[in-house]
């Protein structure tokens, strides 16, 4: 089938000869996809720090991070295995570990690495699923997929697309964890394999990835579809209108529409840019969002009772004190719209729970408990 020569399809030719070449005798789980966000670089240094040297696997790592990130070279320092930053087309080698640079999706396909500076997913670029869903379509049951302490919920769907082809899904016990919300998810909406402390992690890594793998399953079509977006390939509004229903919702990022997908139990949106939210991440976006647009509003009434002000002293100087009064008076009623909006700022009080997800209280109200 066509679909079947797309670069984010199942395994093909490259991933068998990659088989043949890492695992003569069988092929074996050789490829382990770590997602982490907040809290996730201590229990990243335990599972580095406790992965042998003759790893029969290589493992990929994608952390959330700015502009600048240290990673590779604090976990080169963490445990045996070589750490390097991916390079766009590099081919990959067993037993090394890489890491996705900041601003690039890190994809793989066959033998190599692939960089994407695609559209951000759950406001992160790089982000997990992109990932955890080109591993599961390249190499099928073969990978294993690993997330680790963060808030919000990147990385469940491509949990649940790495256990769709038969791969295997491994999260860090919530009790364990900084920020508890990203396992939390896994372990809402994925059949987890095996949910352990950090400290447990790579010794458990280290046997899987020397056990043979089972038997691959198809990918669904609508996992083929968000890889191919991520990996930056053209797709049409009909295709991208497969992937859900159109919702009454815009994009928080690019303000196009969204379409809602019903991931099995879990609800997701993905616009035609290719801008992608769980649940939790759209409504973190809508708040920014609508934090961006309260403070542009009272910028904006400030500015216009400051300019009318100046006008009316203008006008009182001129001796046209009706035209002064005016003035004055408009100035007054943007001074109230500002104030009206100063408050409403003021009642958005953020907390953050025990989750390490941020809220807001309205009214100004402490949360009760």
């Amino acid at each position: 089938m066509a679909e079947d020569q797309n670069p984010v399809s199942a395994i093909s030719e490259d991933e068998t000869r990659l088989e043949r070449q890492v695992t003569p005798a069988a092929r074996n789980r050789f490829v382990i996809v770590i997602g982490a966000s907040a809290g996730g670089v201590e229990p990243l240094k335990e599972i580095v720090g406790d992965l042998p040297a003759d790893l029969p696997a290589a493992v990929f790592v994608v952390l959330h991070v700015g502009q600048v990130s240290y990673l590779a070279e604090i976990l080169d320092r963490a445990g045996r295995l070589k750490t390097l930053v991916a390079e766009n087309g590099a081919k990959f080698r067993t037993g090394k570990i890489y890491v996705a640079p900041p601003g690039f999706h890190l994809l793989l396909h066959g033998d190599h690495m692939m960089l994407r500076r695609g559209p951000r997913e759950n406001l992160a670029r790089p982000a997990i699923d992109p990932l955890f869903r080109s591993a599961a379509l390249s190499y099928g049951a073969a990978g294993i997929g690993v997330l680790l302490s963060g808030s919000l919920a990147d990385g469940t769907a491509g949990l649940r697309a790495i256990k769709a082809v038969g791969g295997l899904a491994l999260v860090q016990h919530p009790k364990d964890t900084l920020v508890p919300a990203m396992v939390q998810s896994a372990l809402h909406h994925v059949e987890v394999d095996h949910c352990l402390p950090a400290a447990e992690l790579g010794v458990c890594l280290a046997k899987l990835a020397a056990e043979s793998a089972g038997k691959t399953l198809p990918a669904p079509s609508s996992v083929r579809l968000e890889a191919a977006v991520a990996a930056q390939e053209h797709s049409t509004m009909k295709d991208e209108d497969r992937l859900g229903e159109l919702s009454v919702f815009t994009c928080p990022e690019c303000h196009g529409p969204l379409w809602e997908i019903e991931d099995g139990d879990m609800v997701r949106y993905r616009c035609h840019t290719g801008h992608a939210f769980t649940a939790d991440a759209m409504m973190e976006a809508q708040a920014v969002e609508a934090d961006e647009i309260l403070w542009s509003l009272l910028r904006s009434h400030q500015q216009r009772a400051a300019f009318a002000r100046r006008m009316a002293e203008r006008e009182k100087k001129k001796f046209r004190s009706e035209l002064a009064t005016q003035l004055d008076e408009r100035a007054r009623e943007y001074e109230a719209d500002a104030a009206v909006i100063e408050r409403i700022l003021e009642s958005r009080r953020v907390q953050v729970t025990d989750d390490g997800a941020v809220t807001e209280e309205g009214n100004g109200k402490e949360k009760a408990g």
